[in-house]
């Protein structure tokens, strides 16, 4: 398993992602780091809570990464209790965002953060309001080829922006990473981003 840099800070940790979204928003808040991503089953168990599902599969992924400090996030939409994950194809996707059409949704996403000494995880929960889509609309968002990787199969960070009527979270949660929470883990174990430390 290889881990490679992403940009010039001097790496700090170790992400356990492939998702440029969250290379993007680790960049964003100046820490180093290298991506070492990893392949685990992104499936809910029988009975499983959307909460104890992305905290789950946060804390498998850092777990996965085989170095340390290593961090893990996972994404989860609900709507009415249900995870709705990536789209299995094109008629599950327009599905999906004819759910979402008009309605109020939840979006979780959870980080955790493993070190040589322990093991922390935090969950940021959002609100999202999607304003009424129209078919085309919906039609037309599928063939960008947006959707179809992202979980409830619409990218906040993209053209679906358009779409949202009001946010009330984490912004970065919903992308992918909530920022707040992963500066406060890193905080917690003595992680500070370079510029940060410099000008103390």
């Amino acid at each position: 398993m290889t881990a490679t840099p992403v940009n010039s800070v001097e790496p700090q940790i170790y992400l356990a992602s492939a998702s440029p979204r969250r290379a993007e928003l680790l960049q964003q808040i100046g820490v180093g780091f290298l991506v070492r991503p990893v392949d685990i089953p992104e499936l809910p168990l029988p009975g499983e809570k959307p909460h104890s599902f992305v905290e789950r599969l946060a804390r498998q992924k850092a777990r996965a990464c085989g170095a340390v400090p290593a961090l893990g996030s996972d994404t989860a939409v609900v709507l009415d209790g249900e995870i709705l994950g990536k789209p299995r194809d094109r008629a599950d996707g327009l599905a999906m965002l004819a759910r979402l059409s008009g309605r109020e949704h939840q979006v979780l996403t959870a980080v955790a953060l493993v070190t040589a000494e322990s093991e922390s995880v935090r969950v940021s929960t959002s609100r999202v309001w999607f304003r009424p889509l129209a078919d085309a609309e919906r039609v037309a968002y599928w063939a960008t080829g947006e959707p179809a990787d992202k979980a409830g199969g619409y990218g906040i960070q993209g053209q679906a922006a358009m779409f949202i009527e009001r946010l009330q979270g984490s912004y970065s949660g919903v992308m992918g990473l909530p920022l707040f929470e992963t500066a406060e883990l890193l905080r917690a174990a003595g992680i500070t981003p370079a510029w940060l430390a410099g000008g103390s």
